[in-house]
């Protein structure tokens, strides 16, 4: 297993560069349908897309294996919370490559009696809820990152002599000059909410990316199991963008999340 996961690591940085290359042709595809292109480029534009999507499964198989030792380590995380998504997130991995293995092996012609639409969307339904679980971790770092540096900054004011400003800690509104009734308030304790945010957001550059990827991931699940219809244009644009936030984090190892 442990040469899996050496033989998984080497290949994952063109795996990536596939994907973004796969979903650059989806985006362009739709941009040259919208645009009256001639049918034989559009045809062509699509096969490229599926080459690519068959590449990237050949340069998947074993991941399986990458993502069970990934759960393992996750299992010995100290915060329940933590524990919990990283190691439902990475099991969920596991059995979407898995299911994607089944497909590649259909698609490829070595498993002609594979129902490809079935496996298909078990492998999405697998991403789709490993994509909530990162989601989750990260909204439970950011409510971390955020009552932390409402501590922070609580303090500090305190330690000056100043207020606290709009109770942004505590959620109350009891300061000077705030004004009355509850949609006002209301207003300025979401605006207050929403800068604390921000400011989280910009101190932690691996959190935001994380985010933005998973979120632009989103889509693509979503679109394929019909949740949410929403076009091939959108899904292209998203995994694009993902697929390049992916690359980043390879190139830049510190934007990537830890744990």
């Amino acid at each position: 297993m442990d040469a899996w996961v050496r033989f998984s690591a080497q290949s994952q940085a063109r795996e990536r560069l596939c994907r973004a290359a796969q979903y650059a042709c989806s985006l362009l595809g739709h941009a040259l349908q919208r645009h009256g292109a001639s049918p034989e480029l559009q045809k062509q534009i699509r096969q490229l897309e599926g080459h690519l999507s068959l590449g990237r499964k050949l340069l998947r198989l074993g991941n399986s294996a990458d993502a069970l030792e990934s759960a393992k380590r996750a299992v010995h995380l100290s915060d329940v919370v933590l524990r919990f998504c990283i190691t439902v997130s990475h099991l969920n991995r596991a059995l979407y490559f898995a299911c994607d293995n089944v497909l590649w092996a259909g698609k490829s012609g070595l498993a002609p009696r594979v129902d490809q639409e079935k496996w298909a969307q078990r492998s999405f339904r697998y991403y789709l809820f490993s994509l909530i679980m990162n989601l989750s971790r990260d909204a439970y770092e950011i409510r971390l990152l955020m009552e932390q540096e409402s501590s922070a900054c609580s303090r500090r004011l305190k330690s000056s002599g100043g207020g606290i400003p709009g109770g942004i800690e505590t959620g109350e509104l009891g300061g000077p000059g705030t004004p009355g009734g509850g949609l006002p308030q209301l207003a300025v304790k979401l605006r207050l909410r929403v800068l604390l945010l921000a400011r989280v957001l910009r101190g932690h550059p691996p959190l935001l990316l994380d985010v933005v990827r998973n979120a632009c991931d989103l889509f693509i699940p979503l679109d394929k199991l019909g949740l949410w219809h929403c076009g091939p244009g959108i899904v292209g644009l998203c995994g694009l963008v993902s697929s390049i936030l992916s690359i980043l984090t390879l190139i830049y190892p510190w934007l990537r999340l830890k744990p």
